[in-house]
């Protein structure tokens, strides 16, 4: 590039000295002038052209120095990326390493649980461990609500006067009053009635014959744990199972007003937990106001006793400031009489002779004063 420029000037200084040749008519004053003026142009533009080198090498060499350590710096900090992004690259990794190991784990557990569900359905289609799941059911919500059965608030498996047994009777206070509760799980129909493989048809005659189960489940409770004089006027029928109780509330309404009809009341886990939540709050505010009331007989005992105490002490009182008036009142008399032998001890015998009259009189003022 260089090169080019320093061509182009020599052409063009060519270009004049041709040019002023033409007007001289080539005299050689003006070539001998010319051919100076090309010499020291000629060096000038070599000087030039080794100056102009310098420079640019020199000015390449600091903008490749710059350009490296920039490159260094570049490089450097594109390390230090790398290697924190591969630092939490690897962090990230083992995180989900580690959640790949629990979701393993909670997939053994879930596969656990299922041949646990399978089994405990397999437990649940005989109708006596049905009976007792649901008793042991009953017994555990009781027992967490009221406490162990030797409380007094509850009995498990009550024998009623006419011979059946009631899975709990419940010692409720008034106006509620003692109140049988019974474990039913009509779970066959129900399942058969849910289940989406079977035709509409075939799900609608399992609906009837569900709530026929259930129909004879208040029928029984109402006959066997409804006794005028011995229990309330209504009963509870618990299952055990949510969904069948949901179920019930949700989709038959007429099984619900069926046993409101027969005082039956329907409940499930939840329901009965409220329920029994209430009647032990109503227990507790009941027991306390008991001893509210002994408290506040006992107090007014208390008071007739401290008002006894107040008088007798008022008495007592006045006795002491009395005796304390009789007391100073004798300590004045014990002072005079005190004096008087004092003067007496004092008095000149011969004073005594020569006024006997002066000295009786004073004695007898001195027996009047003692008397006093």
């Amino acid at each position: 590039m260089l090169d080019y420029i320093i061509i182009g000037i020599l052409a063009l200084v060519i270009i004049l000295l041709i040019i002023l040749i033409l007007k001289n008519n080539g005299s050689k004053d003006l070539i001998e002038r010319m051919g100076k003026l090309e010499t020291s142009f000629t060096k000038e533009i070599g000087d030039f052209k080794l100056n102009f080198s310098k420079d640019l090498r020199s000015d390449f060499e600091v903008l490749d120095n710059k350009i490296e350590y920039k490159l260094n710096l570049i490089n450097d900090r594109v390390n230090n990326q790398l290697s924190e992004n591969f630092e939490k690259s690897n962090k990230t990794f083992m995180n989900v390493l580690e959640r790949l190991n629990k979701i393993d784990e909670a997939q053994k557990k879930i596969d656990g649980l299922n041949t646990e569900i399978v089994s405990l359905q397999s437990v649940l289609t005989d109708k006596k461990t049905r009976g007792t799941f649901g008793e042991v059911n009953l017994e555990y919500i009781l027992n967490n609500a009221f406490g162990p059965s030797s409380s007094g608030i509850y009995s498990i498996q009550h024998k009623m006067s006419n011979g059946a047994i009631a899975d709990c009777l419940l010692y409720a206070p008034a106006p509620l009053g003692t109140i049988a509760i019974d474990s039913k799980f009509p779970l066959e129909n129900y399942q058969r009635m849910v289940d989406k493989n079977r035709s509409r048809d075939e799900r609608n005659s399992y609906e009837k014959e569900f709530e026929s189960d259930v129909k004879k489940h208040i029928n029984a409770i109402k006959d066997k744990y409804i006794i005028p004089g011995e229990t309330s006027d209504e009963a509870i029928m618990f299952l055990p199972a949510e969904a069948i109780f949901a179920e019930i509330n949700a989709y038959h309404p007429e099984l619900i007003n069926y046993a409101y009809e027969r005082k039956v009341w329907i409940t499930g886990p939840t329901t009965l937990i409220s329920t029994l939540s209430i009647i032990s709050m109503i227990l507790k505010n009941m027991e306390r106001d008991k001893y509210a009331k002994v408290i506040h007989e006992e107090l007014d005992k208390l008071g007739v006793e401290f008002n006894r105490y107040k008088e007798r002490w008022d008495k007592l009182s006045k006795s002491v400031k009395s005796v304390n008036q009789s007391l100073d009142d004798l300590h004045i008399t014990t002072e005079k009489i005190t004096k008087r032998f004092q003067s007496i001890r004092n008095v000149e015998l011969d004073k005594l002779k020569d006024s006997p009259k002066e000295i009786e009189y004073e004695e007898s003022e001195e027996d009047e004063t003692i008397f006093n």
